[in-house]
């Protein structure tokens, strides 16, 4: 295709690819001279717009309508004829090659362009002052519509597309006079172009275009409008029945409006037409109403039967469920009532209580008034002020220091647990700092000859100096047996040592126990025959201790993971001190050694 290329067509891309983005809408403009040729057949026509699209131009048209063209060279009039342009390039040439490109992307996204580049221009007709300004940019709006119009005429499935858009309809409900009835011409053209478009749409796209008719023709007067309205509204009536339903029910004052505001205004042929159809549907509606209704009587009574029935089965259910409810709700009452009636009881014998105490208290204050002499009475009254306020400041030292530690205890519970976890880490890391693995072994440098010669000389020169003393064999052997007898009764003695160092601590550990079996002893008054027996025989402080022993160690095990998290640290060659004190402690268990 590229060989076969127009030569125009050809040029034109090439510009277009190494010119300023500025520049690029004028030189799109060319495209209407070359779509304009008179040389150019039927055939000729559909090649070029082929050309043109293989070649990108067709997608910067569409991209240019996409930018804001108040500030780009030849501003909204440059911007309507690419519109123009655009649409004529897409209605003609036969995609081969990836149609669905074509006609599933390519095309509804020119649509929706061309929709907003009419929704920019609308506004902006709305803000005009100037008659001039204003008349510009409806001639623009009125381009870019009509290129809109050509292009769904081409492509008939567009139609529901532009009716879905969400840019179409907010120009359909404008208040502008003008743009009003170009946008009615719009659809106009939709509806004669693709009659069964308002059935492929979505209900509320339907009603959406229905209501804003309806509402032009109750909120205005101007008769271009009305005309135009109407004449829609019997194009719609026209294609399908089911939309007339759907204007009687829906609208029910239509044919009032209609009679009593647009007759008379220039349009009453199409305005008759509608009436005659509206009033048609309505006559052929009745019978078909008193139909409905009669089924519709049918239906509800048969319905109310069937609810009564199934009401009527459930009713024992319902008895029963409704006695439960009630059951449970005064059982509920009656416990209120109790615990209202015991905690009035109690509040009552608590006031008879204080009352009673206050009254002992008076006569025991009384009484200690007659016996305590006139003179001592201030002082025995200041003496029992101050023991009193003693006991309320201790009362109240007491509960602050408990309401302070018990607001205090889990804080120093997570402070104690802290400093465990902190202690641990610390032995870990001091530990995995300590067997650290040391740096490799480098083999030392050899020694030259020179250096080997070197140290010789100086090795022969020390032992010339120092000459070594010479010994016979019969004097070394007889220092080994010296050595020898000397090693021997070194081990006899520390073995005897070692062995009278574990009697002392038998006997250290035996009278420990016996000591606390003794300050532990009940008193000679309360003496049995059993607690002789714990002093008669050796078996019984073994038990004890063993029994203190395992009391330890379950109380150790019940403790919190973090109290012992040091453990899982401790070096394998380190002895903590409380092993140290349970191995003494012990060595008496078996008894004597």
């Amino acid at each position: 295709p590229m060989a076969a290329a127009d030569p125009q067509v050809l040029a034109l891309a090439a510009q277009v690819t190494e010119s300023r983005e500025q520049d690029i809408p004028l030189l799109l403009l060319k495209l209407k001279g070359i779509l304009s040729s008179p040389s150019l057949g039927c055939e000729g026509l559909k090649k070029i717009k082929q050309d043109i699209y293989d070649y990108g131009l067709t997608q910067y048209c569409l991209l240019v309508l996409r930018q804001d063209h108040s500030r780009l060279p030849g501003g909204w009039a440059t911007a309507a004829q690419l519109a123009e342009i655009l649409s004529h390039c897409c209605v003609g040439p036969e995609m081969k090659e990836d149609p669905e490109e074509f006609y599933k992307k390519f095309l509804p996204s020119a649509i929706d362009n061309l929709l907003v580049l009419g929704k920019r221009l609308q506004t902006r007709f709305s803000r005009a002052i100037k008659d001039k300004e204003k008349q510009d940019f409806l001639h623009w709006f009125q381009t870019v519509t009509g290129a809109i119009c050509w292009l769904f005429s081409g492509h008939i499935q567009l139609s529901a597309c532009v009716l879905q858009n969400d840019h179409f309809l907010q120009l359909l409900i404008t208040d502008d006079v003008e743009i009003a009835i170009v946008m009615m011409s719009v659809l106009h053209n939709i509806l004669r172009i693709n009659s069964s478009v308002l059935l492929q749409v979505d209900k509320e796209t339907l009603h959406s275009v229905l209501d804003e008719l309806v509402y032009k023709l109750s909120s205005t007067t101007n008769p271009a409008v009305g005309s135009a309205a109407t004449k829609l509204l019997l194009l719609v009536a026209k294609l399908c029945k089911q939309l007339v339903q759907l204007l009687t029910a829906r609208y029910k004052g239509l044919k009032g409006l209609l009679n009593e505001q647009w007759t008379g205004k220039g349009f009453d042929r199409e305005l008759n037409q509608l009436l005659d159809v509206l009033y048609l549907e309505q006559s052929n509606g009745k019978g078909e109403m008193q139909k409905q209704h009669q089924a519709a009587c049918v239906i509800q009574a048969t319905w109310r039967g069937f609810q009564t029935r199934k009401r009527m089965k459930k009713l024992p259910e319902a008895v029963t469920t409704l006695q439960r409810s009630f059951r449970a709700k005064r059982e509920q009452e009656l416990q209120h009532l109790t615990k209202q009636k015991e905690d009035e009881a109690l509040k009552l014998q608590m006031q008879l209580q204080r009352q009673r105490a206050m009254r002992l208290f008076h006569e025991r204050q009384l009484a200690l008034l007659e016996r305590v002499h006139a003179s001592q009475v201030d002082k025995y009254m200041e003496e029992m002020e101050e023991k009193s306020a003693l006991t309320i400041q201790r009362f109240w030292r007491g509960y602050r220091a408990r309401r302070i530690f018990h607001q205090q205890k889990q804080s120093l519970k997570e402070y104690k647990a802290a400093v465990i976890i902190q202690r641990a880490a610390c032995k870990f890391l001091e530990k995995r700092r300590r067997r650290r693995p040391l740096s490799p072994w480098k083999e030392p440098k050899g020694l030259t000859d020179e250096q080997r010669l070197a140290l010789q000389q100086k090795v022969d020169d020390y032992i010339k100096l120092h000459p070594a003393s010479q010994m016979s064999e019969e004097m070394s052997k007889e220092l080994h047996m010296q050595a020898q007898e000397k090693l021997a009764q070194f081990l006899l003695r520390s073995r005897m040592d070692q062995r009278a160092a574990q009697r002392r601590e038998t006997l250290l550990a035996q009278v420990n126990t016996d000591v606390e079996l003794l300050m532990n002893a009940p008193g000679l008054a309360e003496t049995t025959e059993k607690d002789v027996g714990v002093f008669m025989s050796r078996s019984v402080p073994v038990a004890t201790k063993a029994r203190q022993s395992h009391n330890t160690m379950l109380k150790y095990t019940r403790w919190p993971w973090w109290k012992k998290l040091g453990d899982e640290f401790m070096e394998d060659d380190v002895i903590p001190d409380e092993a140290l004190n349970s191995e003494l402690e012990t060595l008496f268990i078996g008894g004597r050694k």
